[in-house]
């Protein structure tokens, strides 16, 4: 099948590759601009590119995907379908209606649940026992069009949303081969979604991630969990930023105000939080590496009642 995959971060490159090794004839990569990073400033191409380069597929980086000039520089290579996962824009009427069978989507939650940018972390921050991709036919909603093929994935107890990340990539390459031949046989049954049972999974802000320890802990461990890598779940000890990597929830309940530092041990510290306490024991002090609290706590003073947050 002739295949315009649009894609841009890593979750992307296992579906391209996936579809690459299926034999299906990806007739162009469609991808985001490469932008400047970093304070060097040097220009990163995005990891999709990376990919079909090595391939050694045409790719194409429209800072607009909508515009005439783009729409005109896809319809050249008449494509079958067009494969979409993470890739970034909205796509037009026009662009959908384009192939034979329409545009599908990777996405990274069980439709309806978790329409939207950032699907995978909210999992977690909203303590569901399981998530999984739903390979979905486009259309000119937001994550609406019918559902094609779903798969489970399991949330674990120490789930962060990097791990989940990796898993629902991998499971989202292997579903979307699996449908493309599904579509290919003419076997593909299309699902009508229940709007009435969706949910919004907005997109990620670094504010997101400044805990407030007047909740639970068993809601900020999460946030933890989900937040990390990015953009991490943090706080402030005297004025200095200080991320929490690693924690758990605690039963242990303490006679201190709500936020602040419990009880100190050798490897680990408790922070009182509105409902229990939460055991932390990776940290990262600002200017500083990430490191366990046991080597934090070789070359800083914590004490029972120092207050966490601005």
């Amino acid at each position: 099948m002739r295949i315009i995959f649009m894609g841009t971060p890593d979750f992307a490159v296992g579906t391209l590759k996936a579809l690459h090794k299926a034999g299906h004839e990806i007739v162009l990569v469609v991808s985001q601009p490469d932008r400047v990073k970093g304070r060097g400033k040097s220009v990163s191409m995005p990891p999709v590119k990376e990919c079909a380069l090595e391939l050694g597929l045409e790719v194409f980086q429209p800072e607009k995907i909508k515009t005439e000039d783009a729409i005109a520089e896809l319809r050249k290579y008449e494509p079958d379908l067009m494969v979409v996962a993470a890739f970034g824009q909205i796509l037009s009427k026009e662009i959908l209606e384009m192939p034979k069978y329409g545009c599908i989507n990777v996405h990274a939650s069980l439709l309806p649940k978790y329409r939207g940018a950032a699907p995978i972390q909210w999992s977690i921050i909203d303590g569901e026992e399981k998530t999984g991709v739903t390979i979905m036919q486009m259309d000119e909603g937001l994550d609406t069009g019918d559902m094609i093929i779903s798969r489970e994935v399991l949330i674990g107890d120490e789930e962060t949303g990097g791990s989940l990340f990796d898993k629902l990539a991998e499971t989202g390459a292997d579903l979307c081969v699996e449908a493309v031949k599904l579509i290919e046989d003419g076997k593909a049954e299309r699902t009508p979604q229940d709007h009435s049972k969706s949910t919004y999974a907005k997109m990620l802000k670094k504010d997101l991630g400044d805990i407030d320890f007047s909740k639970s802990a068993a809601e900020i461990e999460r946030l933890i969990r989900a937040l990390n890598p990015w953009p991490s779940a943090y706080t402030h000890l005297e004025g200095k930023l200080l991320k929490i990597w690693k924690a758990k929830v605690s039963m242990r309940s303490f006679e201190v105000e709500t936020g602040s530092v419990a009880f100190v041990g050798n490897d680990s510290f408790f922070i009182q939080c509105g409902e229990d306490s939460l055991e932390v024991f990776d940290i990262q002090l600002e200017g500083k590496r990430r490191m366990s609290v046991h080597d934090f706590l070789l070359g800083q003073k914590l004490e029972v009642g120092m207050t966490l947050g601005k």
